[in-house]
């Protein structure tokens, strides 16, 4: 079983304002900076093994908080980056809402491209590719991936078998953690969007088989 932790990176301030993108230069703001601290802090000791992250600065401010307490090699990969909104990138959400594409990214997403842009379909499939690659070289181990809120949602979707033109009803806050367990029978999602404590993502024991002996006394 390999367990991958999908976390969105903290709050900057284009949150909810406008289409960052792959925009350079969309840092952390002050409150993201908390996140991403009370974020390392709710990880606590669990056993990450290798940690991963989107090459925007947002994303990689937010793994390093994770990544530098716990002594581990950051490495960034092209396939976790944002959507390429083409020329919708930089533009203010509300004016974005009266475009005529937009029915088209709420509810077929799936044909919809952006203006120079990715499909959603597209970037579903890239980052599955990028998932999976990555987590076939973490046998029995625990990755975490630093990445964006379509991005994740996406693929927590194609993951559990949810039709591509529903991601839309999925939600991803910032710092949030959603964990999926890749095991011999399919992936199990163990947490989604979750901000609180992660005790339960830890590992536990292999269970002994019954006809492999006892030392109890009977």
């Amino acid at each position: 079983m390999t367990l991958v932790l999908f976390i969105r990176h903290g709050t900057n301030d284009w949150v909810h304002g406008r289409l960052a993108g792959w925009t350079p230069g969309v840092h952390l703001n002050e409150e993201g900076r908390k996140q991403a601290e009370a974020l390392s802090q709710r990880l606590g000791d669990l056993p990450i093994a290798a940690m991963y992250s989107s090459p925007l600065e947002r994303t990689v401010e937010t793994a390093q908080a994770v990544a530098t307490p716990r002594s581990l090699h950051l490495r960034l990969i092209e396939g976790l980056g944002e959507v390429r909104y083409g020329e919708w990138q930089g533009a203010e959400l509300k004016e974005l809402y009266k475009h005529d594409l937009w029915p088209g990214v709420q509810h077929y997403p799936s044909g919809t491209r952006f203006p120079n842009g990715e499909t959603l379909g597209e970037v579903q499939a890239r980052a599955v590719a990028t998932i999976d690659s990555l987590r076939a070289q973490h046998p029995q181990e625990i990755i975490a991936l630093v990445s964006h809120a379509d991005l994740i949602r996406l693929v927590v979707a194609y993951y559990i078998g949810m039709h591509i033109d529903l991601f839309q009803r999925l939600v991803i806050n910032p710092c949030s953690v959603t964990a999926i367990s890749f095991e011999r029978m399919g992936p199990r999602m163990l947490a989604y969007n979750d901000t609180g404590s992660l005790e339960h993502l830890r590992p536990r024991p292999e269970p002994v088989a019954e006809n492999a002996g006892s030392t109890d006394g009977r």
